[in-house]
């Protein structure tokens, strides 16, 4: 099965495994958000995936 790029440039791998994605909702409107707001958002989110969903959506 092909790997879904689209979904992998979004994710990255850790060196422990962890997966790790963007907060969404980050590219604009970002001035009405308190600063607090911002802060959490800039760190990535862990995602927890089954084998089967890291073999199909990431690559080797």
């Amino acid at each position: 099965m092909k790997t879904n790029k689209s979904f992998a440039k979004r994710m990255r791998v850790t060196r422990k495994g962890k997966i790790v994605a963007r907060v969404p909702g980050h590219n604009h409107f970002n001035a009405k958000e308190s600063g607090v707001g911002r802060m959490r958002r800039r760190r990535g989110n862990d995602i927890q995936m089954t084998q089967q969903d890291r073999s199909r959506f990431l690559p080797n």
